[in-house]
């Protein structure tokens, strides 16, 4: 009996792992990771499953600039004269009736004006609030979709909706998706990151991790939350007097014993553990140097307004940018406190301060380095905003809302200048060419070459899909080959 076999037979993994102090850091950074997120053979790269293409693909990575808590589409893209004209006056009822509120069920119901100046930005004419200067001057390469609708009021559902195309929790994040389809590009990050960072101005809602989750797919497939603050994963670093070479030889014995272990019991989740432990290796490797944006020039920095370490959106933005050119496949940036049931007026103003400039900034640095037309960027929240005012006095807000909100897109093969659908005359209802969340996704979907209906898991005897059983591709939209 051999040395390795001897081994095999009296020490378990897990005593191994007690007394290797001198792995603890890879071997902890692989355990933040999911057990199962690497869940083929070892060192076989995920090429996806819709070969070939299903069509041309005009994108090869999403940056999501998530807006979490609602932003109201009144103060930002969505311009209703006739609303400010009838402001304190009440809701005509025609419009209220037997209609899904949130807060302001049985209250009385005020119209409430935008609180704010809109103007027209770039040579399109494009028309939203003066509070986003910044991307006024890239208005000419943005798509305005103003007749958004969704399903669920409440945050966390709706957050469940819009991230994973259906309100059940349990089911693969968009993301994920595209992981599962498409595979990654790169070999030493996670295929989908997610950031968050918050700012002042409304109220802390809390981000669900299963908003990011794989579902029911292998869990190789979801997201990866990185911190915008300290050590982007913990335990990320090696332990003092522990060299990469001293790391790579624990890694490499741990995979041993886990072969040994799947050729006597042929377990695949023994594989996934082997793929995790390669995956965190490399990570301590390339984590560190992406995350460092002091590494950035000076110019660069002041365009976003970011300052290294800080955790902020503009930070943030400037790492998708960094993780966009490095292969991540899709980037999501969650940015919170747009929950602005009181003092709507003065928070959106904060709110915009921290989104424009950073947001317009990523559309300028990809379009300089070539990258704009291969990355699609999306900007929205959950839901919108009640044009009825919640509140009295200066401090009034505005409910949650699903029958009308408004996001925008840019690049990756999205039509520029160019506003899409409307909401009535007041803001209430999508009316002229509405776009369900499922519609976003076949359309996302669909600039990345894959036809939504064919993208599909069988699961407890159902084939499943990011759409549902719903879902068409906006072509209105979408920028001519």
């Amino acid at each position: 009996m051999n040395y390795l076999d001897n081994f095999r037979l009296h020490q378990t993994r897990r005593t191994f792992l007690t007394r290797s102090a001198a792995g603890l850091g890879t071997l902890a950074l692989g355990t933040l990771l999911n057990p199962r997120l690497f869940a083929s053979a070892p060192d076989e790269k995920w090429r996806g499953v819709v070969q070939p293409l299903h069509h041309k693909p005009k994108c090869k990575r999403v940056i999501y600039l998530y807006q979490a808590g609602g932003p109201s589409h009144l103060e930002t893209f969505d311009y209703k004269p006739k609303l400010a004209e009838i402001h304190g006056k009440p809701m005509p009822e025609s419009f209220t009736k037997g209609q899904q509120i949130a807060q302001l069920q049985g209250a009385k119901l005020n119209c409430f004006g935008p609180q704010h100046e809109f103007k027209k930005f770039g040579k399109s004419g494009q028309e939203f609030c003066s509070l986003f200067p910044a991307l006024g001057e890239v208005a000419d390469d943005m798509c305005i979709v103003r007749s958004m609708f969704t399903e669920q009021i409440n945050h966390d559902p709706a957050h469940t909706l819009m991230n994973t195309g259906s309100i059940i929790a349990g089911r693969p994040s968009m993301g994920s998706w595209l992981l599962y389809g498409l595979g990654a590009e790169t070999d030493d990050l996670p295929g989908y990151v997610v950031l968050m960072s918050s700012g002042k101005g409304g109220q802390m809602q809390p981000i669900a991790a299963r908003q990011w989750h794989s579902g029911f797919l292998p869990s190789r497939f979801q997201g990866v939350k990185f911190q915008s603050k300290g050590d982007p994963v913990l335990y990320i670093k090696n332990p003092p007097g522990v060299s990469a070479d001293a790391q790579r030889e624990i890694v490499d014995v741990v995979n041993n014993l886990n072969r040994l272990e799947h050729d006597a019991i042929q377990d695949p989740e023994i594989l996934t553990r082997i793929n995790q432990y390669e995956m965190a290796f490399k990570m301590q490797a390339s984590v560190p140097g992406l995350m460092d944006v002091s590494a950035e020039p000076q110019h660069i920095l002041d365009l976003y307004g970011a300052k290294p370490g800080d955790g902020s959106f503009a930070s943030n933005c400037l790492l998708a940018r960094r993780l966009a050119e490095r292969g991540v496949r899709f980037i999501q940036l969650y940015h919170r406190d747009w929950d602005h049931h009181g003092n709507v007026k003065k928070d959106v103003k904060i709110k915009a301060e921290e989104v424009d400039r950073p947001s317009a900034a990523l559309i300028q640095d990809l379009k300089q380095r070539g990258m704009l037309d291969d990355t699609l960027i999306i900007w929205g929240g959950e839901f919108g905003r009640t044009p009825m005012s919640q509140g009295d006095g200066d401090g009034r807000g505005r409910d949650h809302h699903i029958k009308g909100f408004s996001i925008w897109m840019a690049g990756g093969g999205i039509k520029g200048g160019v506003s899409y659908g409307a909401t009535d005359e007041l803001g209430y209802a999508a009316v002229e060419n509405p776009v369900h969340v499922n519609d976003l996704h076949a359309t996302m979907l669909h600039l990345f070459g894959i036809d939504h209906l064919k993208l599909t898991y069988r699961f407890q005897g159902r084939d499943f899909r990011l759409t549902d059983v719903a879902g068409n591709v906006v072509k209105e939209i979408l920028a001519s080959a």
